[in-house]
């Protein structure tokens, strides 16, 4: 039998003062703040970060919640997907980088979310759908059910067999005649 020491577990360290640049208690820490740097584009069209006395970085936006918060918590990271600077709340940027990182944040997400589903080939799958989106009417095809992800109780994540997310923000939104197609396959 091996003796288990009574104090096995090592004395809490003081925490670490914040970094320089550091923002609020409920940002990144050791992350610029808006105000530390200035983003514009290059001759090629990539999302440009500048801050004094650094290297400009190419950086590309990347949402933490894409769905329940997209426009918070917004990580700027490099092209070895390290966090170069940390946005809390887009709205609190001024115009210009709002801007540009709105431009970047809609060509990167695409999640059309559906708002009717008018059939479904069969109630196995694989199965096609036709659905219309916010963005047009659209056809998936739905691999196993294990591709419908239930994000909350109204909220659903739709893979199709091409990889594309469909989004279903509010289950009750819906027509009665989708949420019968849905509840077939939940």
């Amino acid at each position: 039998m091996i003796p288990i020491p009574e104090h096995d577990t090592p004395p809490a360290a003081d925490p670490a003062p914040p970094g320089p640049g550091a923002t609020s208690s409920s940002s990144a820490a050791g992350m610029p703040r808006p105000a530390d740097f200035t983003l514009s584009r290059d001759n090629f069209g990539r999302l440009l970060l500048s801050r004094t006395g650094r290297p400009d970085v190419i950086v590309t936006p990347v949402r933490s919640f894409p769905i329940s918060a997209p426009d918070e918590s917004i990580s700027l990271v490099d092209a070895q997907a390290q966090e170069q600077a940390w946005v809390d709340r887009l709205q609190d940027l001024p115009e210009t980088p709002q801007r540009l990182i709105a431009e970047d944040l809609a060509q990167r997400d695409f999640k059309p979310e559906i708002l009717r589903i008018h059939r479904a080939s069969g109630w196995a799958t694989p199965s096609r759908w036709d659905v219309v989106t916010d963005r047009g009417p659209a056809v998936l095809t739905l691999k196993s059910e294990d591709d419908i992800r239930r994000l909350s109780a109204n909220t659903l994540l739709i893979a199709d067999a091409c990889g594309v997310h469909f989004l279903v923000r509010d289950l009750a939104a819906l027509d009665r005649a989708s949420r019968k197609i849905l509840d077939r396959f939940l």
